[in-house]
């Protein structure tokens, strides 16, 4: 019995409660004579509450610590032997354990037995082995006797643990049906109590992505000032040569810094987002006045939605079209013309780039400007402007705010892009002013230092973590920018 089963059938009885509360409510009110504090259905409601929340929320818990109780309990019956073993070795047996253990319940009825015999002595654990190695339970080698032993021991622990939960489980779900039930009477302020706990859930999502972003941002600053107590902050953030790479010393575990320079990677973010920016802004800008200004019900109904399909087209589509593509056709195109195109440049990457984020400032500019008040068109009607006219001076001026803080969002979203710039940018740190030459970003050396197979607690590693805190403070600083623009503008014209 999985613990997804259970939590369905507190739900079906929480829609049960649902329908006894309320038809309670209705036998009390009878024909009408007595007034409730409540509208019928928020009794319905509260029962449903109090039987369905105390037991789901016992399962949401139950969820939570039983993986590490378990794992506890078959860490403790394990061998000495793989109990004194390091704690990597440790996590490689107890997965090797989970394995086997959630392949045992597929097995069909008598190799399930023979394999629960074998922990009991009724049969030898090479029949176990051979059962799971024909049933394609293990992978690789077949599994240690101990292995079968802790693997059954943890699914008969497991299902032990899912019995008790069900009877907790439906008894709080019971006990909470009776009281709801006894409660449910004219007087009883049932939509107050289904508001607070209402309330009370709002309240905790709001708090879950509170505590998420800040578990996030926790986790990047610790790495982060371990990394600077390895590195001093003044070479990172203003260095100018990118090169991670140890370099043997002392013939043993000893080695020499490389050098961590922020400023080749922070100027290859900013050139490509600054050559899709060029890109995004004109199309995008000029796609929002036609769609808002000059386009019919028709055009408007089909095109915007055909243009922010862009915006739905996973980025690796974007990054393949770039490398396969788009790539070569601008170092052919240049080598005609007497240009020397690298395949991989700031120019690729920054127009694919830029034609990804055109609905970005698209959408928003069209919304911006079709929230210009119309009394502000129609006095320049007045005044005798033509329509581009008093696009130029009066509809552009007054959501140039809210245009602005859509170009900053655009560049957010274009600085913190990933596989665009992993496949059409290139690999190479430089600090240069031509566009057609490969450059790298800070997300593309985040993905490079967290792959491989370096420790973790290395510079190499650990500089992943700076680089993502840098990048989280350049775009929160542009999306502050930007929300505070757009306030501003609400605030005047709305």
């Amino acid at each position: 019995m999985s613990i997804l089963t259970i939590m369905l059938a507190i739900l079906a009885f929480a829609v049960v409660a649902f329908i006894a509360g309320l038809a309670r409510a209705r036998s009390a009110q009878g024909d009408g004579s007595v007034k409730f504090h409540s509208r019928l259905g928020y009794y319905g409601w509260y029962a449903a509450i109090w039987t369905g929340l105390p037991a789901l929320i016992i399962c949401a818990l139950w969820a939570a610590g039983e993986p590490m109780v378990l794992t506890k309990l078959v860490a403790a019956d394990l061998p000495q032997s793989v109990r004194e073993q390091t704690d990597a070795q440790r996590s490689l047996v107890l997965g090797q354990i989970h394995s086997v253990a959630e392949g045992l319940p597929k097995l069909d009825k008598e190799s399930y037995a023979t394999v629960m015999k074998s922990r009991y002595g009724f049969a030898t654990i090479d029949d176990a082995q051979r059962v799971l190695r024909d049933k394609g339970v293990a992978l690789g080698s077949a599994p240690a006797p101990y292995v079968v032993t802790a693997a059954v021991g943890l699914v008969e622990w497991k299902g032990t643990s899912r019995l008790l939960l069900a009877g907790v489980a439906g008894l709080i779900a019971l006990a909470g049906f009776a009281y709801s039930m006894s409660r449910v009477r004219p007087r009883l302020k049932a939509r107050n109590a289904v508001e607070r706990v209402m309330l009370g859930m709002l309240m905790a999502g709001s708090t879950v992505a509170i505590l998420t972003t800040l578990g996030i941002v926790s986790s990047v600053l610790f790495e982060t000032l371990h990394f600077f107590h390895m590195v001093p902050p003044a070479e990172f953030f203003f260095g100018t040569v990118w090169d991670p790479r140890f370099s043997a010393a002392g013939g043993g575990g000893g080695g020499s810094e490389g050098q961590f320079g922020l400023l080749p990677l922070l100027w290859g973010s900013l050139f490509i987002s600054f050559v899709a920016l060029l890109v995004a802004v004109p199309i995008g800008l000029f796609a929002a006045i036609y769609m808002a200004e000059y386009a019919s019900k028709t055009v408007r109904d089909w095109a915007k939605p055909v243009l922010e399909i862009l915006a739905g087209i996973p980025t690796i589509v974007y990054g393949f079209f770039a490398l396969i593509t788009f790539g070569p056709f601008l170092r052919d195109t240049g080598a005609a013309i007497g240009l020397d195109i690298a395949a991989t440049s700031v120019l690729t990457a920054g127009i694919v780039m830029g034609i990804m984020i055109v609905p970005f400032v698209s959408s928003l500019s069209d919304d911006i400007i079709n929230a210009v008040p119309q009394s502000l068109r129609e006095g320049s009607f007045g005044l005798g402007a033509t329509k581009s006219e008093t696009i130029k001076r009066v509809v552009i001026p007054a959501a140039l705010p809210g245009i602005v803080g859509a170009i900053l969002l655009a560049a957010s979203r274009a600085i913190g892009e990933t596989m665009i710039v992993v496949l059409a940018a290139g690999i190479a740190a430089n600090i240069t002013l031509n566009p057609f030459e490969p450059v790298t970003t800070i997300t593309v050396k985040i993905v490079s230092q967290l792959t491989g197979d370096l420790e973790f607690n290395s510079p190499q590693t650990l500089v992943a973590f700076a680089l993502g805190l840098t990048l989280f403070l350049i775009t929160l600083a542009l999306n502050v920018y930007a929300l505070y623009i757009v306030r501003k503008y609400r605030e005047q014209y709305e």
